[in-house]
């Protein structure tokens, strides 16, 4: 080939480059602040008050509030709602009360079941009187054990409880001072005071009723000794009521009140039950 006309072919190499470093860099950085904010939000916890640690703990457990539509399980300070739930709450209270003294000789007389209401636990008594003496309002120390115990139980719940007292179809010989209405009160009434003082949360009563035999347990036989009863309701909480901070230790919070609660009737000032003592063979 002639060499005027040869082609010369010139090969430049250019100088070396960084190569591109990516987004790894972004997914660390991203680490770093996720976890600074978490330290933060973990200091700041510490020395806030215990009523705002729950608060907190609780929108972390339950963002959406579904805990009370699909059920789960029971803890201090979470509401009832599904029939499982309280299913929970029985078999808890079954098993306080079965490490009780005596529990043998009363549990024949013990009934807790689910209703449309919440959870029911009514106390029956016998011919001779376990819970209250005859005619009177003051609970006996079998009363006085299986409520300390339930008190305990049901107060680490944020669910209102109702108080009811009933009463046979026998009348007091001299009923225009006191009779069965006042008795079924009275004796409600004493529950209630009980059952404050050893476990339940200020204000966690929301209602005591006395029905007297209006409500008996055995309508064909009115006389029967298991109408006189105390029945224990832990209400369900409205779904769309949240539930009040629960404390385990140091000052307990209120608990929110029902939108109808019942107040206790007043007890007749010329009697009482000590001084308007029953005549007759009254339970």
């Amino acid at each position: 080939m002639d060499n005027k006309h040869q082609v010369i072919i010139i090969k430049k190499k250019k100088g070396g480059q960084h190569g591109h470093h990516g987004g790894a860099w972004k997914v660390a950085y991203a680490d770093f602040v996720t976890a600074m904010m978490a330290l933060f939000i973990v200091l700041w916890l510490m020395n806030t008050s215990k009523a705002v640690q729950e608060a907190v703990g609780g929108y972390f457990r339950d963002p959406y509030g579904s805990a009370r539509k699909v059920g789960h399980d029971i803890g201090a300070g979470e509401p009832l709602s599904p029939k499982d739930d309280l299913e929970k709450v029985k078999n808890q209270i079954l098993r306080a009360m079965q490490a009780m003294p005596g529990f043998e000789k009363l549990k024949s007389q013990i009934e807790i079941t689910v209703t449309s209401e919440g959870l029911r636990i009514e106390l029956l008594e016998k011919p001779s009187g376990t819970f209250f003496e005859n005619g009177k309002a003051e609970p006996t120390e079998a009363l006085q054990e299986v409520l300390k115990v339930l008190s305990v139980q049901a107060g680490r719940l944020p669910n209102p409880i109702s108080i009811e007292g009933h009463t046979d179809s026998v009348p007091f010989s001299d009923s225009r001072t006191y009779g069965n209405w006042e008795l079924s009160t009275d004796r409600a009434n004493a529950a209630r005071r009980l059952m404050e003082q050893s476990g339940l949360r200020q204000g966690q009563v929301t209602q005591v009723r006395g029905y007297a035999d209006r409500k008996l347990r055995k309508p064909e036989n009115p006389q029967d000794a298991s109408n006189r009863r105390i029945s224990v309701l832990i209400q369900y909480l409205p779904v769309s009521q949240d539930p009040p901070p629960i404390v385990t230790s140091g000052a307990l919070p209120t608990a929110l009140p029902e939108s109808v609660a019942a107040s206790s009737p007043p007890k007749p000032a010329a009697a009482s039950p000590s001084t308007a003592k029953p005549t007759a063979a009254k339970h």
